[in-house]
């Protein structure tokens, strides 16, 4: 995995990317090899202030599986050529391409978001679909994933998407040890709303935490939104509005995503039958968890198992037995 940066470079938007894929934990296995590369290695400027050293240049994009864009300053600037047929070369190749923030402007003046939708920053949503329309901007989702392109919106949406590639790459246990270790609320799916709008402030008696909490650990109890308003101290149409306004989507979809997660979990980890783990995660049948499934990952839970499952463990074997002496 290759971060193609350019100056003057935002710190933040590289940190996205380097911190899911790049850092090594002792806990998580690494997966991924992580590195930069500029047009012209050296000392490279950053939005911050001071310079960073890449030492290597647009050759590392040839090897590279996924090439990342974390940023670029300022939007809509012209890429130079070198960049842009370097990002086609490596996306003819079979390299998955990706936009963090302002990134997506790259990829538009490659030709690679040719009729497709794609999103950036909300504050620049407006400049990206003028001044290329026949990108089809989503201006109101934090991400768009196309397999083998993906554009993010600005700041915490590079890191939701950096975890959903994740997910995809290698399932939802080992995206979540990652988020752990970021210490991150749970996964945000691409759909939801961009914050173009502050809500009015929340008081801190207000806070969804401690409900979100309260309401993971009890996936496998019937949870209704009505539920989840009696145990906040809400009316449902309140509490809508406070799920708006705070995760950009409704009650029921949040409960339903957080099954869909936890049931993925358990796919992967254990080897309960599906009707089993429909019931944990409160989906109450196979049928219902088969039929969620694939309405929402386009797969079904067997063939989910099969493709991140763990392998299963051989049984241990016993030492081979001494041979008894013969008898006198």
């Amino acid at each position: 995995m290759v971060a193609l940066l350019n100056p003057p470079q935002s710190p933040f938007e590289l940190a996205c990317a380097a911190e899911v894929f790049g850092t090594v934990r002792q806990d998580v296995p690494a997966r991924y090899t992580f590195r930069v590369c500029a047009e012209h290695p050296g000392p490279l400027p950053t939005t911050a202030g001071y310079a960073m050293l890449v030492d290597a240049g647009l050759a590392a994009l040839e090897e590279a599986d996924t090439v990342i864009i974390p940023g670029w300053q300022p939007a809509g600037a012209p890429a130079p050529p070198a960049v842009t047929e370097a990002l086609r070369a490596a996306h003819r190749r079979g390299a998955r391409i990706v936009a963090i923030c302002t990134g997506a402007f790259v990829l538009a003046q490659a030709g690679l978001l040719d009729g497709r939708r794609a999103t950036t920053h909300w504050r620049h949503t407006g400049l990206l679909a003028s001044g290329f329309p026949e990108v089809q901007v989503d201006p109101d989702v934090l991400y768009v994933d196309h397999g083998d392109v993906a554009t993010s919106a600005g700041t915490g949406a590079g890191i939701d998407l950096c975890l959903h590639l994740v997910r995809s790459d290698h399932g939802a246990a080992y995206a979540a040890q990652i988020a752990r270790n970021m210490v991150l609320p749970p996964h945000r799916e691409g759909s939801q709303l961009q914050y173009a709008t502050l809500p009015e402030p929340a008081r801190a008696d207000e806070s969804l935490a401690p409900l979100l909490e309260w309401a993971a650990s009890r996936l496998g109890t019937r949870l209704t939104v009505a539920r989840l308003a009696e145990h906040a101290g809400l009316s449902s149409r309140t509490l809508a509005r406070r799920f708006t306004e705070q995760l950009g989507t409704s009650p029921g979809q949040w409960l339903l995503g957080r099954r869909l997660d936890a049931a993925r979990v358990l796919l992967e980890r254990t080897d309960l039958p599906v009707e089993s783990i429909a019931t944990r995660v409160g989906l109450a049948s196979a049928v219902n968890l088969r039929r969620r499934f694939r309405a929402h990952l386009g797969t079904t839970p067997g063939t989910y198992r099969r493709t991140f499952g763990e392998p299963p463990r051989e049984p241990a074997r016993e030492p081979p037995r001494e041979p008894r002496p013969a008898g006198r």
